[in-house]
């Protein structure tokens, strides 16, 4: 795959989305200065991946080329990819987890966070059917790097 830069990669998403964008939006879109958008542009245009189209003394039009088309999908299926990855590795530490916590006769839990991998974790657990309980009770969930982590509350 063509190696391509953050920037780069936002920039051809942004005139993806509309082809008559200015530098000073891109800059503003992207929080980057409008003389690095432009040295980005020049970068895009050498590179074969947008054209560029003088509509009159003043306007400019981008497109992608097919050749940038087909790196900026390369990148977006890409990052879905490792996307998934990321998503299955969490999954099947969450199932390993619920499938522990079952065993041991665990029927509710306490989950400690609100992000996509307690999403996961919280998605597992219901379709186990065990209860998520509003209040840490006898078990705390929690995520921790790559991973989940079980706290057992002392009463």
């Amino acid at each position: 795959m063509t190696e391509i830069k953050q920037h780069e990669y936002a920039l051809l998403n942004e005139i993806a989305q509309d082809s008559m964008v200015t530098q000073a939006n891109l800059s503003d879109r992207l929080g980057i200065a409008v003389g690095s958008v432009n040295w980005y542009i020049k970068r895009l245009i050498h590179r074969g991946w947008v054209k560029v189209s003088h509509l009159d003394r003043t306007r400019l039009k981008y497109d992608l080329t097919p050749e940038g088309m087909k790196v900026f999908t390369q990148r977006a299926l890409s990052y879905a990819r490792d996307s998934l990855k990321v998503y299955g590795n969490f999954r099947q530490k969450a199932k390993a987890l619920v499938a522990e916590l079952q065993k041991q006769g665990v029927e509710n839990v306490y989950l400690n966070g609100d992000d996509a991998t307690m999403d996961i974790l919280r998605l597992t657990c219901i379709e186990a059917g065990i209860q998520i309980s509003n209040i840490p009770d006898e078990l705390i969930l929690e995520s921790i790097g790559d991973g989940y982590q079980v706290k057992r509350v002392r009463a």
